[in-house]
């Protein structure tokens, strides 16, 4: 991570024990808030509250935290991505895709065959005919979409209203929507690759996983408390593995998926930050696409 200009990032106490950064305009006062746009440290008499955490009087005075010119007056999210009036809009639109697709499927339940995450034919009298190893790979799309049961989607819902306001809200409609459909796509490609082409699955949980990954990611780097993230993730992995009828690949492929897009996202160099935030995240989608042919080629 680069640092940032200004004042001191930190001292040393009388033991020689790390003490708290203190803020870059007053340097006799000690704090714990960093700028979300510039990161140098503000004491509160400094903290101007914005849409993500806060700033500091002169990035909010010129638009680009840097005392020069602005080159680009609107103001960004910790990871570059621009603030708006909605923060929650993206999330609101996925919870709501998920919520017609489960009622499509119980007013027609012959629908979910359509959508489920099939790798191959299975025997007869299973009425799919085509999976992912035949060439429908959109599978692996809309299977991330799809609920039978209502604990299913109330779970997964609930989940990903939680986690989901705060990370788009610090990530950007854009980002937030790639780590969220990249999680769910390496979900569903360590689950074709690991599971019995005949077995079907589906649910939103491989994408869920991935922003429980963000979370924590996005927790360590604000310098918040990891415990309560690390207990509650604890939790859910322990049902992952415990519980029968759970797919715990689409678990892990999700978490490992939305680790990797979150980590890049919050410490990209700030000089470089599109190239490293989407080369990550084509870096990730390649990796999927790579197995999913793969494990196809073995299945022809």
């Amino acid at each position: 991570m680069d640092q940032a200009p200004g004042g001191p990032h930190g001292t040393q106490g009388p033991q020689g024990a790390p003490s708290l950064p203190t803020c870059y305009r007053h340097p006799d006062r000690e704090t714990g808030i960093r700028c979300t746009r510039c990161e140098r440290p503000i004491c509160p008499e400094c903290m101007i509250s914005a849409s993500v955490g806060f700033q500091c009087p002169e990035c909010v005075r010129d638009g680009s935290g840097t005392g020069h010119a602005p080159t680009a007056n609107q103001p960004r999210t910790l990871t570059g991505g621009s603030l708006v009036k909605d923060p929650r809009l993206i999330t609101k639109i996925l919870i709501a895709v998920n919520l017609f697709v489960f009622v499509a499927i119980q007013i027609d339940s012959r629908l979910v065959n359509d959508l489920v995450l099939l790798g191959a034919w299975p025997p007869a009298p299973y009425p799919v005919t085509e999976g992912v190893a035949d060439g429908q790979w959109y599978r692996l799309v809309t299977s991330m979409f799809a609920h039978q049961e209502v604990w299913h989607i109330a779970f997964n819902m609930l989940s990903l209203w939680w986690l989901g306001g705060p990370l788009e809200a610090a990530f950007g409609r854009s980002r937030y929507l790639a780590l969220y459909l990249l999680s769910g796509l390496a979900g569903g490609a360590l689950t074709y690759v690991l599971v019995d082409p005949t077995s079907a699955s589906l649910g939103a949980s491989g994408a869920v996983y991935g922003l429980f990954g963000a979370t924590a990611v996005l927790v360590k780097r604000l310098n918040y408390d990891m415990r309560p993230v690390i207990a509650l993730l604890a939790i859910n992995m322990i049902f992952t593995f415990t519980m029968p009828g759970i797919a715990w690949q689409a678990h892990v492929g999700g978490l490992i998926a939305g680790l990797a897009i979150a980590y890049a996202m919050v410490h990209a160099p700030r000089e470089r930050r599109p190239l490293v935030q989407w080369g990550t995240c084509a870096a990730v989608l390649l990796v999927v696409v790579g197995t999913v042919l793969v494990r196809s080629l073995t299945l022809l």
